[in-house]
């Protein structure tokens, strides 16, 4: 019964953000493959809080990924990103975020989506930082495919310290999953071939802004 009622809040919260996004911040989706049935590593830029929240209410499925244990402070926004998969980190301790990591990879193993912001942290000019190999680890770890996401509009809309939202237009496109061989997620390059895979696929996807 209360998984029942969890996938019911779940649905209500995304549906209902996803309309509030529309219409407040037209926000749109693009596709440019089909979704895989089979559960991957969703990673996308970070530009702001918002992100995870727009992610959530596009892509079809409930997704699981670290959030800082910050923003459950309010008790609105915590639960809305807690029904959308959020689980909360403390970013001070490095034990708790690697337990997290292992957690995650027990999700994925159970087949839960993977949300992971390989940036480590917002940016703060709005431009895609130097991704960071935590998400290759995984992914090799898991043999997991990558869904390489981007947001344009998210920076503008509430940048890094911004306590209100503006209506600023918003657009969160999903490019090519990224597959890779059992070789090289095995093998010693096989995370750097993995990171300069994702790193292009994302900075193609920025410039198509």
């Amino acid at each position: 019964m209360k998984i029942k009622q969890n996938k019911i809040f779940y649905f209500i919260v995304r549906n209902f953000l996803k309309i509030v996004l529309m219409i407040y911040n037209r926000c749109s989706s693009k596709w440019l493959c089909k979704l895989p049935d089979e559960h991957m590593i969703v990673a996308c830029n970070h530009a702001s809080n918002l992100d995870p929240v727009i992610v959530g209410c596009f892509f079809p499925r409930r997704l699981r990924y670290l959030a800082k244990e910050e923003l459950f402070t309010n008790w609105l926004f915590g639960g809305c990103i807690k029904a959308l998969g959020a689980v909360p980190v403390s970013r001070s301790s490095n034990a708790s975020a690697a337990g997290a990591l292992k957690g995650f990879m027990k999700l994925y193993q159970e087949g839960s989506d993977v949300l992971i912001f390989p940036e480590g942290g917002r940016t703060l000019d709005g431009k895609l930082q130097p991704l960071e190999a935590g998400v290759a680890l995984i992914a090799a770890h898991e043999h997991a495919p990558i869904l390489p996401v981007f947001i344009h509009g998210s920076f503008r809309a509430m940048p890094p310290g911004a306590a209100f939202i503006k209506p600023t237009k918003l657009r969160v496109t999903f490019g090519e999953p990224l597959k890779f061989s059992d070789e090289v997620y095995a093998s010693k390059e096989g995370r750097k071939i993995i990171m300069d895979s994702l790193n292009a696929a994302m900075r193609k996807l920025e410039a198509e802004g």
